[in-house]
């Protein structure tokens, strides 16, 4: 099997393309570099660069539907180094105004969630791992003994 060449992109559905561009240059860095416009001449897309993420791009796509049915879902975990690291994305988003949660003992890392303008939750995850046990919470993560054969249990 050929191996995979990393993450080309992200693509956000926003409900709001205008407005979503301003929170995520102003929250996250966001710098377009590339305009979708759909056959009846309207721009509803735009793809760009996202500090960090590199070579990958994030794309947002004006598309309500998909936009709606996205709230409170979190397709993505970006990246922090340590939970010094989240200690300062937390206090950059308190100045924006953005609501998030506390710091959290996530599955291996810290995590720290926030939403955007539509509802998506996005998740800042640390690479550093904080070595708590949490394997009796539900919803966090186990080692799998056997991946190749392994099948969830219904």
């Amino acid at each position: 099997m050929p191996e995979l060449a990393g993450i080309h992109h992200i693509k956000i559905p926003v409900t709001d393309l205008v407005r979503s561009i301003r929170w995520y240059r102003e929250v996250l860095g966001f710098r377009p570099t590339m305009q979708f416009w759909d056959s009846d001449g309207v721009v509803r897309g735009t793809a760009g660069e996202l500090p960090g993420l590199s070579p990958a791009l994030l794309g947002l796509r004006e598309n309500p539907l998909a936009a709606q049915g996205c709230k409170g879902f979190d397709p993505v975990s970006l990246g922090a180094r340590d939970r010094d690291h989240l200690e300062q994305w937390s206090a950059h988003l308190d100045t924006h105004g953005v609501a998030h949660s506390p710091i959290i003992d996530a599955s291996a890392g810290w995590l720290l969630v926030f939403n955007d303008p539509d509802g998506l939750e996005l998740h800042l995850y640390t690479w550093a791992e904080h070595g708590a046990d949490t394997a009796d919470r539900p919803g966090y993560a186990t080692p799998i003994e056997n991946p190749d054969d392994w099948l969830p249990k219904r």
